[in-house]
C-alpha cells in the first residue's frame, strides 16, 4: 500500500492514479487518511457481474452524470439503462433544464437508431 498528501494529489493526480494501478494508495491529510484510491481494472473488480450497473446507477442517482453518460458507464444500451433507473425508483428526466435538454437529446438519438 502506498500513500500521498493531500499536496500531492492535487499537484499530480496521474502519479496517484498510476500507483493505484499497483496497490491501493492511501491518501493522507495532516498525518490522518482521508480516502483511499484503488484502480478498477476490466479483470478485477470492473468485471465482476453487476459492478458497472451499480456504480452507473449511483453515480446517475447523486446526479453525477447524464442518463446517457450512466448507460455508458454500465455499457448497456440507453434503453436498458432507462428501464434500470426507473425501476429502481430513479426519475429518469429530472427537473433541471440542461440535463433535460440533454437527456432529451440522448432520447431522441435512441429513437433515431430504432
Amino acid at each position: 500500500m502506498k500513500s500521498v498528501n493531500v499536496r500531492q494529489l492535487k499537484n499530480n493526480p496521474s502519479d496517484a492514479l498510476r500507483m493505484a494501478r499497483e496497490a491501493p494508495v492511501v491518501v493522507m491529510n495532516r498525518d490522518h487518511p482521508e480516502a483511499v484510491i484503488m484502480h478498477l481494472s476490466e479483470d478485477g473488480l470492473l468485471g465482476e457481474p453487476g459492478v458497472r450497473l451499480a456504480i452507473a446507477t449511483d453515480l446517475y442517482r447523486s446526479e453525477s452524470v447524464t442518463l446517457g453518460r450512466g448507460a455508458r458507464v454500465a455499457g448497456i444500451p440507453l434503453e436498458d439503462f432507462m428501464r434500470h433507473v426507473s425501476r429502481e425508483g430513479i426519475p429518469v428526466i429530472r427537473g433541471n433544464a440542461k440535463t433535460l435538454r440533454e437527456d432529451l437529446k440522448n432520447v431522441e438519438a435512441w429513437r433515431k437508431k430504432r
